[in-house]
């Protein structure tokens, strides 16, 4: 089992964000978070990664606890956040190296070249990130984020803000990506969970609501509807 979840709790202040949540995620599977804005799956996924401790429960990741381990399970994930921080005064090639470099990789120029392989950079390796579009700034953060080729793919709405065909190049490289990694995907848009995910969790008001296999047999957007209406 690649995630292992029991009973989370988290709260901020007298909130209760996520609320007793238990989750597995096996080996290979491309999972969907789907929920509305205030869910909790930014929120989720901090306390999958160890950004934000919890309050209760326990998580696991590749069987390895987080709150007893939790460097080592981070080597076992690659993130890609919702703001995607970047660098904007580096290049390309500089600031994957310099990724590499915080994250221990010992053959750095060589993971760099196969990470702008990977994910599609070749044509923009000599700009600075501050001059990419917005396209190509979500390849930079997804290319950090399997630097080190984690078993684990964690990403948090990674195709906010692009364009159509920008769209369809995310989705493209995703599904590859689902071929070699178990993937936990946050969105809130259905054409996402059709295109890309083998499975679909909906999560909302902290607690999840649906948890389905093959989510392309049934209508996604008509059962988010009924559980986010409640």
């Amino acid at each position: 089992m690649t995630i292992q979840v029991e009973n989370l709790t988290k709260r901020i202040g007298n909130q209760t964000i996520l609320s007793n949540l238990s989750l597995q995620v096996k080996k290979g599977e491309v999972v969907g978070l789907l929920g509305p804005n205030g869910a909790g799956k930014s929120t989720l996924m901090k306390c999958l990664t160890g950004l934000w401790r919890f309050d209760s429960g326990k998580v696991e990741v590749c069987g390895i606890d987080m709150k007893l381990q939790p460097t080592r399970v981070r080597s076992h994930i690659g993130y890609l956040p919702e703001n995607n921080p970047l660098y904007e005064d580096m290049y390309v090639p500089e600031y994957l190296h310099f990724m590499a470099s915080l994250k221990g990789i010992k053959d750095k120029q060589s993971v760099v070249e196969h990470t702008i392989e990977q994910v599609w950079l070749n044509e923009v390796r000599h700009k600075k990130i501050g001059e990419l579009s917005k396209g190509y700034r979500q390849r930079v953060g997804l290319g950090q984020a399997l630097m080190g080729n984690p078993e684990l793919l964690i990403l948090d709405e990674p195709t906010t803000g692009l364009d159509p065909n920008q769209l369809d190049d995310m989705r493209n490289l995703l599904r590859t990506l689902g071929q070699q990694h178990t993937i936990l995907l946050s969105t809130h848009i259905m054409q996402e969970v059709e295109a890309v995910c083998t499975r679909v969790v909906i999560l909302h008001k902290g607690t999840f609501h649906a948890d389905i296999s093959n989510p392309q047999e049934i209508n996604i957007e008509q059962l988010f509807r009924e559980v986010t209406l409640k």
